[in-house]
C-alpha cells in the first residue's frame, strides 16, 4: 500500500503545474417522485463524492471546472462536479421534488430560493481527518459546519429565525466522506501511519463522525444519512498503484476492501449507539454504497455496464482531476463505464447507486 504515496505525490505535482438481469435504470428528468412527508431542502456535506463546485472558490489544484468534466450535465458545461453528469446528491433533490440540482454554498450568486431549498458545503478532497483536507488545501468536513453556521446566520436575516428552525427541522442531511482519509492521507503517507494502526485510525474517524454528528444535531438537524465507503480496492487509481498488475492484469484489491468493509461494520455499530443514546425525536440512517458499486464491478452486465476497472477520461488508469482536462481522450459512452475517471464514478453509477438507496431515502424522510 505504501506505493500509493509515490503516485499521490506526482498526481498533486502535476495537478498545480497544470493549473498553474436489473431493470434498465430511468433517466434523472423521468424518476418517479417521492411521496414522503414534504422535505424542506437538502444539505450536503463531504468531498469529492458530493462537492457540485465549491472548490472553485478555493485557492487549491483539487479542481474540476474545466471539460471534459461536466460533458453530460444539462447545458453540457463543467460546474466542478468530479464527473460527466449528475452526482448523487442531485439525484435525491430531483427524486424530493425539492429542485434539479444542488448548488455549491460559495456560489455567492445563489438566490433566495436556491438558499432556502438547500446547498452542498462538501469539498473535493476533503475527509474527517482535518489533516487529508490539509494536504490538498480544501474544506475539512468538520470545518464545513461553519459554513452551515454561517447559513444559518444568513437564512436568519433573509426569512426569520423561526423560519429557519422550521426548514432546519424537515430537512436532510447528507454527509459523504472517509475514501480520501485512506487514500490521500492513511496509505499516501507516513505521518497517520507513525500515530495509528489502520484499525485505531478507523476509530480515529469515527471519533470524528459522531463529533460531526453531535454538532449537526446542535444546530437542530432531525434527517442525518451518513454514506459508507466505496470498495477502495476497485478503485482504477488503486489498482494501477497498488495491484500487481499495474496497467496490465487487473483486478480489485481485497486488502483495500476488507478495510472499508470493516470500517463500514464500524460505522454503522456507531451510528446505532448515537441514534440510541442522544437523538431523541429524529433519526440517523446508514447509506450502503459499498454493495452496489461492487455489484456493478463484479457484474457488469446486469447494468449495462462494459468496462469497470478504468475510467472513461483518458487511459482511465491515473487521470484525475486537472489530468482529465480538455486535452484528454474521451470514451464515446460513459454510460458503459462504472468509472467516469480513475476515482470517481460516472453519472451512470451514481443513477445506480440512487436507486439503490431509494429505501434509506424513504425511510429518512418519513421519519
Amino acid at each position: 500500500m505504501g506505493r500509493v504515496a509515490v503516485l499521490f505525490g506526482e498526481l498533486l505535482l502535476l495537478v498545480a503545474a497544470v493549473n498553474a438481469g436489473a431493470q434498465p435504470l430511468v433517466p434523472p428528468a423521468k424518476m418517479n417522485k417521492s411521496s414522503c412527508y414534504p422535505v424542506s431542502a437538502l444539505f450536503v456535506f463531504g468531498d469529492s463524492t458530493v462537492d457540485p463546485g465549491n472548490n472553485d472558490y478555493l485557492a487549491t489544484p483539487m479542481k474540476s471546472n474545466f471539460p471534459p468534466y461536466g460533458r453530460d450535465f444539462p447545458g453540457h458545461l463543467p460546474t466542478g462536479r468530479f464527473t460527466n453528469g449528475k452526482l448523487a446528491t442531485d439525484l435525491v433533490a430531483s427524486y424530493l421534488g425539492i429542485k434539479e440540482s444542488v448548488p455549491p454554498y460559495l456560489d455567492w450568486t445563489l438566490s433566495m430560493e436556491e438558499l432556502e431549498t438547500g446547498v452542498s458545503f462538501a469539498s473535493a478532497g476533503s475527509g474527517f481527518d482535518p489533516l487529508t483536507a490539509q494536504i490538498s488545501g480544501v474544506i475539512p468536513v468538520l470545518h464545513q459546519l461553519d459554513y452551515f453556521k454561517d447559513y444559518l446566520f444568513r437564512l436568519d436575516i433573509l426569512v426569520g429565525r423561526r423560519k429557519t428552525e422550521d426548514i432546519v427541522r424537515r430537512s436532510i442531511f447528507v454527509v459523504s466522506a472517509g475514501t480520501n482519509d485512506f487514500i490521500v492521507n492513511y496509505f499516501a503517507l507516513p505521518i497517520r501511519q507513525q500515530m495509528f494502526s489502520v484499525e485505531d485510525y478507523q476509530f480515529f474517524l469515527l471519533q470524528n463522525v459522531r463529533t460531526f454528528i453531535e454538532e449537526l444535531m446542535k444546530l437542530g438537524a432531525k434527517k442525518i444519512v451518513i454514506v459508507g465507503l466505496p470498495p477502495m480496492g476497485c478503485l482504477p487509481l488503486v489498482i494501477t498503484v497498488d495491484g500487481k498488475g499495474g496497467f496490465h492484469d487487473r483486478g480489485c484489491l481485497e486488502s483495500f476492501n476488507a478495510i472499508s468493509r470493516d470500517y463500514n461494520v464500524k460505522l454503522q455499530t456507531e451510528l446505532s449507539n448515537l441514534q440510541g443514546q442522544f437523538f431523541s425525536g429524529g433519526k440517523i440512517a446508514y447509506a450502503d454504497i459499498y454493495h452496489p458499486v461492487l455489484d456493478m464491478v463484479t457484474s457488469p452486465s446486469k447494468y449495462g455496464l462494459v468496462e469497470v476497472l478504468s475510467g472513461c477520461c483518458g487511459t482511465g488508469l491515473v487521470e484525475a482531476g486537472a489530468l482529465c482536462n480538455p486535452k484528454s481522450a474521451v470514451c464515446e459512452d460513459a454510460s458503459k463505464f462504472v468509472f467516469w475517471d480513475s476515482v470517481h464514478p460516472t453519472e451512470k453509477t451514481n443513477i445506480n447507486v440512487f436507486h439503490e438507496l431509494l429505501p434509506v431515502i424513504d425511510e429518512i424522510c418519513g421519519a
